[in-house]
């Protein structure tokens, strides 16, 4: 028993674990598609996560959305509509890269062919933002956090892709998308959270297997798209919890420090206690 009271002090009054603040409020991470003054679909789409719009419903009926999981929201949604003001905003904080003429395919070219995790600043583009695959290479870290911020609108061509890759386990990974103006995603696949001041829309046939499309003063509009925040297993496992929101995990819980340091400080405690008052002959 003596023995084991350093051991226990040690971990006792080592760091305890912490809590990551998801950018993603509670309310808004259970929207696959938030609009403000409309979210329409045409004919059917396939959603992962809640749907619905404040303050003004959506005109499309819930039979034009097919759930895989989540549910259909006629109205009031006002705390969900806060937290992606909140979002934005924090997204929106700080300095950042800026992206030359807006142009991603240029700028992973650049960069040897991957875009790595930062903050980046990103205008308006002559025509599209992305045309080709746009590749963003988390380089090993399931903690990697992208934040592309958009001075204006956010274009995507058609048969642009957006893929993620090197971040392990994704448990902490983050991807959000501000636009100031309205994003227009024409391509085949998108990942992340798109948080638009105006309008969102596509030119049918997108898929977001993680992510959201979430407008703060404007409606969504889709086509036979295909949008899930489940990052392939209903939104608990995989790319973070609600689509791509940095905390990862169903409760947000991020270890810090590791066990194994939290393990190390009490073997020291354990040792130097042995050493006084056993000591060697």
């Amino acid at each position: 028993m003596k023995l084991a009271v350093p051991l226990f002090v040690a971990l006792a009054y080592s760091p305890p674990q912490g809590f990551a603040t998801p950018i993603l409020g509670s309310d808004l991470a259970s929207f696959a598609v938030l609009g403000a003054s409309d979210v329409t679909c045409v004919p059917t789409c396939v959603i992962g996560g809640n749907v619905g719009s404040d303050p003004t419903a959506p005109t499309s009926p819930a039979g034009n959305f097919s759930f895989s999981f989540g549910t259909f929201q006629p109205g009031n949604q006002g705390t969900a509509q806060t937290d992606l003001t909140a979002a934005i905003l924090a997204v929106n904080a700080g300095s950042g890269t800026p992206i030359p003429a807006g142009d991603l395919d240029a700028y992973q070219t650049f960069l040897g062919g991957a875009i790595p995790p930062g903050t980046y600043d990103v205008p308006a583009a002559t025509i599209s933002n992305l045309v080709g695959t746009l590749v963003l290479d988390g380089g090993g870290s399931n903690t990697a956090v992208w934040k592309f911020r958009f001075s204006s609108t956010l274009v995507t061509a058609a048969g642009s892709d957006v893929t993620v890759t090197g971040v392990g386990d994704g448990a902490g990974v983050g991807l959000y998308w501000t636009v100031a103006s309205a994003a227009t995603l024409d391509g085949d696949t998108f990942a992340g959270n798109v948080l638009a001041n105006a309008l969102i829309s596509s030119n049918g046939g997108l898929t977001i297997e993680c992510g959201r499309l979430a407008s703060a003063d404007a409606n969504v509009t889709l086509i036979a798209d295909s949008i899930s925040i489940g990052c392939g297993t209903e939104g608990t496992i995989g790319f973070g919890s609600g689509g791509f929101d940095q905390a990862g995990g169903s409760n947000g819980q991020v270890p810090e420090p590791a066990t194994l340091l939290l393990f190390g400080s009490g073997l020291a405690g354990l040792l130097a206690f042995r050493k006084r008052f056993f000591p060697v002959a």
